[in-house]
């Protein structure tokens, strides 16, 4: 029995519906991206985006292969594991007795997952904390919507997209913690960098350097401080 790979996939549309775009990442087996691809849909919905991420993933594994997906969209993923036998029985109604949106990807993804070992992981999005590989997915899912071009391993680009730290969320930490304290006597939260970046002062940062918000952007610490002394002082 093969080993089970790990992938990720994501779709985003800018406006819902408004320029849209889907993307995959597979992992090698260290869980490093090994081959991805992104790909534009023109003007489409979100869900249309995270649908067809999910059947490009597939499409690009052998028949056979065991994976493990990882998604931070809960309507594909539902979609394809809970709702489908429903809509199949009551012929391809809701429910509520309406046509099933987006059904051409539903029924096309269900016919995938009929030859592969597939199991599906929910992760958060945009999380500083949140899967790597699903940030990559989304970074390069949002280019492609923005840029309405093809990227990807195939086409020659070796490394994939790194994400945008600014899009990400701190993670969640328990009422009176000692770092929610340390970040409220500051003035303003920091957080460890998971990916490495680049600060609005135009120089890089590093994955695992603590960095803090410097206007609308991660940065660093020291630029943070500097910006909210300034702050400070044209306040007055």
């Amino acid at each position: 029995m093969s080993e089970r790979i790990i992938a990720a996939c994501d779709g985003a549309a800018k406006g819902n519906p408004g320029p849209a775009g889907w993307a995959w990442v597979i992992a090698d087996a260290g869980g490093r991206p090994e081959r991805w691809e992104a790909g534009p849909l023109g003007r489409a919905t979100n869900n249309v985006g995270e649908l067809t991420a999910l059947q490009r993933l597939l499409e690009a594994l052998d028949p056979g292969t065991a994976v493990e997906v990882r998604m931070d969209s809960q309507y594909a993923m539902k979609a394809v594991t809970q709702w489908l036998p429903a809509w199949k029985r009551n012929g391809w109604k809701t429910a509520a007795g309406k046509p099933v949106a987006n059904r051409e990807l539903v029924e096309r993804i269900d016919e995938l997952l009929a030859e592969r070992d597939v199991e599906f992981r929910y992760v958060p999005a945009h999380r500083t904390d949140g899967d790597r590989l699903n940030a990559i997915a989304d970074q390069a899912a949002s280019d492609a919507a923005v840029s309405q071009e093809a990227a990807g391993t195939a086409l020659g680009h070796t490394d994939p997209p790194v994400p945008d730290p600014g899009r990400a969320t701190p993670a969640r930490r328990p009422s009176g913690s000692p770092a929610k304290k340390a970040a409220a006597g500051r003035g303003r939260a920091s957080v460890k960098a998971k990916f490495p970046g680049s600060c609005p002062c135009g120089k890089p940062y590093a994955s695992g350097e603590t960095i803090a918000k410097v206007g609308a952007r991660w940065g660093h610490l020291a630029c943070a401080t500097a910006s909210g002394t300034a702050a400070a002082g044209t306040a007055d």
